[in-house]
């Protein structure tokens, strides 16, 4: 028997659905205020006790409190009377640096730290918020999302297309989906990587327990294809700095990738690159790398070009980036380290 709120209850049909989580079949049994912590970005606990609350969170069609426990297949809902708040677009005048713009499209280098479409925790000053007010009629992908061809994580920096007409936004996914699009990242990886040059493959998908991370599952059994083709540009010591080019665009790839291979990106705290994980025990040499972490107070991922097929003129159009001011101090600091080491 599940606890239910006391008072009136709403029709599910009649609120909007803003989370929705099935329970695997593995799941041992959880509060439901915790096991939400592990599937929405940027919740927190008390903002999830409040929703319980109010009503807002259901599982299996009734309406529960905080300390319902989740079991194997549930289905965990988080309904409210307004409709998420990502579909409530509202354009905002924030500068754009755009690389290049015509009739049919533009591509736009995205500073870190901008969210790239509204989500929970994320309503305004995105890049999508920024775009609305720039263009007007927008197409939507599939996702409903005004613009977007592909995307790029909040604390990724670099290069983005933009389909400014529904025939370009058509032309240009299709591209991205074929595997015919060129997109080469930066990034600075903790560790000396062996090889100068490899391909990671294996599929990516949420992992079964930390919601908020992605996977990599080697066999296939699970997730979507992913490949990652990777370069050393620099060997900085403690840290590699790499050109990576995908193959296919999954999100997080780069990053899951590199940590699957025993090289996490260099201060990615999501994937645990904010601790130190190659070097010495030296004093001197931990706070050397917490003055690098406060140089570069995210992950060190750019990306650098991008390359596709113009819609419209059938133009191969090519575009380039200056690695940004904080990943270059960055590496920069580790030569001197290395330099100075040596």
């Amino acid at each position: 028997m599940l606890p239910l709120e006391e008072g009136p209850e709403p029709n599910e049909e009649e609120l909007y659905e803003h989370h929705k989580v099935v329970a695997s079949k593995g799941q041992i049994p959880l509060r439901v205020d915790k096991f939400l912590m592990n599937f929405i970005e940027n919740a927190t606990r008390n903002k999830i006790q409040q929703s319980a609350k109010g009503g807002h969170i259901w599982v299996n069609g009734k309406v529960v409190k905080q300390n319902y426990k989740v079991k194997a297949e549930d289905e965990v809902k988080v309904l409210f009377e307004h409709p998420p708040h990502e579909f409530l677009l509202v354009p905002e005048n924030i500068p754009l640096d755009i690389v290049y713009e015509d009739d049919a499209l533009m591509v736009v280098n995205k500073p870190a730290g901008m969210v790239v479409h509204p989500g929970h925790g994320n309503y305004s000053g995105t890049l999508i918020n920024a775009l609305i007010y720039h263009v007007d009629n927008l197409p939507s992908n599939s996702n409903e999302r005004p613009g977007l061809v592909h995307r790029i994580d909040k604390d990724t920096s670099g290069l983005l297309v933009i389909a400014k007409t529904e025939a370009a936004m058509t032309h240009l996914s299709k591209q991205f989906f074929n595997k015919t699009s060129q997109r080469e990242y930066i990034a600075l990886v903790w560790g000396n990587i062996e090889e100068e040059e490899g391909t990671i493959e294996g599929h990516v998908g949420r992992h079964p327990k930390n919601r908020l991370q992605m996977h990599v599952f080697p066999d296939g059994e699970q997730g979507k294809e992913a490949v990652t083709h990777y370069k050393v540009i620099e060997r900085l010591g403690y840290v590699t700095l790499v050109s990576c080019k995908l193959e296919t665009g999954r999100t997080h790839q780069i990053r899951v990738h590199m940590k699957h291979i025993g090289h996490t990106l260099f201060n990615d705290e999501r994937y645990g690159g904010e601790k130190i994980l190659k070097g010495t025990t030296f004093t001197k040499y931990k706070q050397f790398v917490e003055n690098a972490f406060k140089i570069l107070p995210r992950q060190a991922l750019h990306a650098k070009t991008l390359g596709f097929i113009h819609p419209v003129t059938g133009e191969k159009m090519n575009f380039d980036s200056e690695i940004p001011e904080d990943i270059a101090n960055c590496i920069e600091k580790w030569r001197q380290y290395t330099k100075h080491s040596q």
